[in-house]
């Protein structure tokens, strides 16, 4: 098996890809990524191209081999996608297609596993699902809808099987994490991790869709070896921000209520902080899992970083 992987060095690839790299069913392994190779990625099993995927000549050096799975986890973030769309349009959309485009023309009908995000929703007081109807409110979600529509059509046709994954705000990215809106999920648990004072940009009761990086990565592997394809909605707890700080005296073994200060700005939290109970059942029953517990996802997006403390 021959398996690529985009956006390799990112903070969700670069966790999936030492999750490969520890197969040893896996014997190859094509990571592009703008950045360098990093020394865990072992020269023998991993093909290392620097690069982005919107570089014709980077794309004509993947397709130098033909793959039998695909994890596309290659964008440019959200906030980022916004300030530049142009930028965004080249990456996330016309990379993208391109990418697709490449795959179908391969002899091997690969498994596509594509990141796509929460973003296409817009806000709801509903349950949302992945039957929710998709009305993007940023560039970056409208990119991620036509994505999805393209690879759910070259599924259609038989060129690949593609399921497109919707990612929910997974924690917690090392920081600064500049360019996602959601940033501030992220560095919450930092701050509480390191028992630093912290002001929060949402309210204490601001609710969001909460998911560590240990969870994500199992979720896309499982996504992987599944025979299911289309869209589907990645399970995650649904929690307020005062229910993570209060839950961090169990992990970490202390109070830290304290450090933390709410300065709500009303345009983060409108558009981060309203988050409604997700409906995922079809997908619990495909086997996709969320963390299980406030405890428990903590533990899961700090100890990757061995950050918690007592």
């Amino acid at each position: 098996m021959r398996i690529l992987v985009t956006g390799a060095a990112g903070f969700i690839g670069s966790a999936l890809l030492k999750s490969l790299i520890g197969d040893p069913a896996v014997p190859e392994i094509v990571a592009v990524d703008l950045a360098e190779r990093p020394a865990w990625a072992a020269a023998g099993r991993v093909r290392w191209l620097c690069g982005g995927v919107d570089d014709c000549a980077v794309m004509d050096a993947i397709f130098r081999d033909e793959f039998d799975l695909v994890f596309h986890l290659s964008s440019v973030p959200g906030a980022l996608a916004e300030k530049d769309p142009r930028l965004g349009r080249r990456v996330n959309l016309d990379a993208s297609l391109d990418l697709l485009e490449r795959l179908a023309a391969t002899s091997r009908c690969p498994r596509v596993v594509y990141a796509s995000s929460i973003a296409v929703y817009s806000p709801s007081s509903g349950p949302v699902s992945s039957r929710t109807p998709p009305r993007p409110a940023i560039t970056y979600g409208a990119h991620k809808r036509m994505v999805e529509i393209a690879l759910a059509d070259h599924t259609r046709r038989g060129e690949m099987t593609g399921i497109s994954v919707r990612l929910p705000g997974v924690v917690a990215r090392p920081g600064p994490a500049t360019g996602f809106g959601s940033a501030f999920m992220s560095e919450l648990l930092h701050a509480l991790a390191a028992g630093e004072p912290y002001c929060c940009p949402v309210s204490p009761g601001a609710t969001m869709w909460w998911l560590s990086i240990v969870a994500a990565v199992k979720n896309l592997m499982h996504a992987g070896v599944i025979a299911h394809c289309g869209t589907i909605q990645l399970p995650a707890l649904h929690l307020t921000v005062e229910d993570v700080v209060e839950a961090f005296a169990e992990v970490g073994g202390t109070v830290r209520t304290s450090l933390v200060q709410y300065r709500p700005d009303e345009r983060i939290e409108a558009t981060f902080g309203r988050f409604p109970e997700l409906d995922v059942a079809d997908e619990r029953a495909l086997g996709f899992t969320d963390d299980g517990s406030v405890a428990k996802l903590i533990r899961n997006a700090l100890t990757q970083a061995n950050e918690i403390a007592g």
